[in-house]
This record gives C-alpha cells, sequence and structure tokens, in this order.
C-alpha cells in the first residue's frame, strides 16, 4: 500500500502527479488514455471510475492523474488518494509481471537497433528527466528512415509546450548526432 509523500501541480494544468514512498513499479511505466485501455489494471481501473479522469500514468514512485477539466482538483485528489492507497507495492509484483510489460519495437534492423540506442540514450540523459520531473514521459514508438516516432505519456500528453517547445527540444537534440532525422509525436 504506497503511501503519499506529495502532490504537485505539473505545467499541464488539467495534471497533477503524486509522489510515493513505495514505488508502484520497478521501472516499468503504465500509460492508458481511456478506461478500455486500463481495463486489465486495477489501479488504473479504479482512477478511471473516478469521474473526470482522462489519463492514467504511473512509473516507479510517482503516478500523473489528468483530467478532462471539468473537476475541482482539491475534490478529485481526495478522490484519487483512496485507490492509490489501496494499490500493492511494487513488492508485491512477480518478476513474470515485470518482464511481460516490457515492449520492444518489432521487426527494427540491427543497424536502426544500434541508432535507436544511442538515441535512447541521449534522451534517457538530457530529455526524460525534465519529463519525469514534470509528471511525464516518453515512449519511443518507432524508428524508420529518417523519422523518430514518440509519445508523450502522463501529464506531457496533453500538455501544449509538449506538442510545440518540448518537441522542437527534442529533434533539436537528436539532429546532434543524426542532423537529418524528423521527431514525429504520435
Amino acid at each position: 500500500m504506497p503511501k503519499i509523500a506529495e502532490i504537485d501541480d505539473t505545467p499541464n494544468p488539467n495534471a497533477v502527479k503524486f509522489t510515493l514512498h513505495e514505488p508502484l513499479t520497478w521501472g516499468v511505466s503504465y500509460s492508458y488514455e481511456n478506461a478500455e485501455q486500463a481495463s486489465g489494471d486495477a489501479l488504473a481501473s479504479a482512477l478511471f471510475a473516478i469521474p473526470h479522469v482522462s489519463n492514467v500514468f504511473y512509473v516507479d514512485r510517482w503516478l500523473t492523474v489528468t483530467q478532462d477539466g471539468g473537476a475541482d482538483w482539491p475534490e478529485l485528489v481526495r478522490l484519487i488518494a483512496v485507490p492509490l492507497r489501496a494499490a500493492p507495492a511494487a513488492a508485491a509484483q512477480s518478476a513474470a509481471a515485470v518482464f511481460a510489460a516490457r515492449v520492444a519495437i518489432d521487426d527494427m534492423s540491427v543497424e536502426d537497433q544500434g541508432r535507436l540506442d544511442v538515441i535512447s540514450e541521449l534522451l534517457d540523459e538530457r530529455i526524460r528527466p525534465s519529463l519525469q520531473a514534470d509528471g511525464g514521459d516518453l515512449h519511443v514508438v518507432g524508428l524508420a528512415g529518417n523519422y523518430l516516432s514518440i509519445h508523450y505519456q502522463g501529464a506531457c500528453g496533453s500538455c501544449p509546450s509538449s506538442i510545440s517547445g518540448t518537441l522542437a527540444a527534442i529533434q533539436n537534440l537528436v539532429r546532434t548526432i543524426e542532423p537529418e532525422l524528423a521527431v514525429v509525436s504520435v
């Protein structure tokens, strides 16, 4: 049962980040944009059962909940805290569940996998820490030719600055190693 350490606003006015004392996962992120996607996840399903919850993202010791703009945050935070406190901590997860949650990009050539490894390392060092500090993250969806496809998660998913400024910053950063690479948010 994770206990809430902090509740923070994010740059996205419709998202709040909960920092926990115990981890919910061991490095595996879960991101859901609706209740249907979350159907196999007890915590996310319980959160989507709360009116106005429109996105759930969690990894390790934090969880970000995004609302549709129709709820009062103080009341919504009280409702979110109930299933969050009831969720099992990561220690209760099996190694098999963690392994099954890791997803690889299918059908990638050895050359593209090498390119992606270099790009991912750069993203891990320079981009993800800032996104995670603001209650979000990004997931690399694919790399094909000169196009890197990413998907924003958590608070970043509907934040106006992610769609414009952050995307341009990511593109400028990856172009330091691949000048022709275009980054596309999907």
